[in-house]
């Protein structure tokens, strides 16, 4: 499983570093359908994992100077008392029930995708406390979404970024990214405290990850987004 476990963090790394996400949209449905896991498992452990996808996408990211550090700190002030909440609710839930959520928030991530290149003709920029607030307000529903769906987050974060503070689309997924750490280290610990994180699997993941992000993180600063956007969304 090991093997396996790298090429499935290589795959999910190299999508979330392409498009800006977690990965976790492409983790889940393949730890299910290869580990055999449950999924209440799947989004524990994609959590989990998704922490080094924040870490290393963020690096690649500031490489090119695009993280805002301080919408970073904002982002997931709010998100790590919310990813708990997520978390504990995942676990509530039966687990056909979770799969049903898990497949609509697939849709709902499709159609943002496929909106990307609408965010910025709508962008209204603000400044002050109305820009703190923005991020404060995408932050609890990231953190909560992050711990419900075993997902980083940015899927929410970056079409608020964008579309309310006027942020570039390549500053709003590098800030996204630094922002899921916190938010996904709460989140994966609970998890890890209702025991649905699957611990042998995970240094495989995470080496595939790294690698993968990586690769996805600097190709996707220097090649046409749209194309990968379309395909990444008839993917999912």
């Amino acid at each position: 499983m090991s093997m396996m476990s790298f090429w499935v963090g290589l795959v999910a790394g190299a999508f979330g570093g392409l498009v800006g996400l977690g990965g976790g949209v492409i983790m889940i449905p393949l730890m299910v359908r290869f580990f055999g896991f449950h999924q209440h498992q799947a989004h524990g452990t994609s959590l989990a994992a998704l922490v080094f996808t924040g870490l290393t996408g963020a690096v690649t990211y500031a490489w090119k100077g695009n993280v805002d550090v301080m919408a970073a700190v904002v982002l997931a002030a709010t998100a790590i008392l919310t990813a708990r909440f997520g978390a504990l609710y995942a676990d509530s839930l039966p687990e056909w029930k979770l799969k049903v959520a898990f497949g609509v928030f697939i849709i709902v991530v499709s159609a943002l995708l496929l909106a990307k290149p609408l965010y910025a003709q709508w962008s209204h920029p603000v400044q002050g406390w109305p820009w703190v607030a923005i991020l404060l307000a995408s932050g609890v529903v990231s953190g909560f979404f992050a711990g419900l769906m075993g997902v980083g987050g940015g899927s929410i974060m970056v079409p608020a970024m964008v579309l309310f503070l006027a942020f570039s689309q390549h500053l709003a997924q590098g800030t996204s990214l630094l922002a899921m750490v916190p938010a996904g280290l709460v989140g994966a610990y609970t998890h890890h405290r209702l025991g649905n994180v699957v611990p042998g699997v995970v240094p495989g993941l995470v080496l595939g990850i790294i690698l993968g992000t990586f690769g996805g993180g600097t190709l996707a600063q220097v090649l046409p987004e749209a194309y990968l956007r379309i395909i990444f969304a008839a993917v999912l």
